[in-house]
This record gives C-alpha cells, sequence and structure tokens, in this order.
C-alpha cells in the first residue's frame, strides 16, 4: 500500500517554516503571473522508488492552476516534501525560483 502525505501550509508567524517556491510563471503566451506561489500537495510514494505529485500555483492566495509532476524517490535522502521541492528546482519551468 503506497504511503500517502498531504502537504499543509505552515505559518511563519507560529515559528515554523513555510514550503514553496516563488517565480513569476506564463500561463498564456503573452500572459504572466508576477511572483506566483507554487506548493507541493498530495505526495505519494509508489513501490518505494517514486514521488508523484501535485503542485498547485496561486496568486495573492487564489488558486490559478495545478499540474501532475512524479520524480525518483530516495528512501534514504530528506522527506518526500523535500525531495519533491528539490526535484523542480532541476525543472526549467522553475529555474531562478526562490525558496519562501
Amino acid at each position: 500500500m503506497p504511503l500517502a502525505l498531504t502537504f499543509t501550509r505552515i505559518d511563519h508567524q507560529k515559528g515554523t517554516t513555510k514550503m514553496a517556491l516563488r517565480k513569476n510563471t506564463v500561463i498564456h503566451p503573452g500572459i504572466e503571473v508576477t511572483d506566483a506561489y507554487h506548493r507541493v500537495g498530495n505526495v505519494t510514494v509508489t513501490g518505494k522508488t517514486r514521488l508523484v505529485f501535485k503542485v498547485y500555483s496561486l496568486k495573492d492566495g487564489s488558486q490559478f492552476a495545478d499540474r501532475d509532476y512524479s520524480c525518483g524517490y530516495d528512501i534514504n535522502g530528506g522527506n518526500p516534501i523535500s525531495q519533491a521541492y528539490a526535484h523542480l528546482k532541476t525543472l526549467a519551468e522553475f529555474s531562478g525560483s526562490e525558496d519562501c
């Protein structure tokens, strides 16, 4: 049975860390969303070797897109959510993004 984890937004004011990426994002030719906020959710580890997850894209708290991704999973590596963010940073569409 796969292990399913769901990312929950965590608040900086409460002394915890928020995991997300910020980047200007083109959603249609000629339409760019500045400082879009991208967060990982619905993370599933399958077969102990693969991560499947969704990235939710938001602006000012309103979601404008979501997309499915997958990548390899290192059972001895960091937590699955951290590995998902690390994978996103290797993709051209998230190059230059900043942690937030």
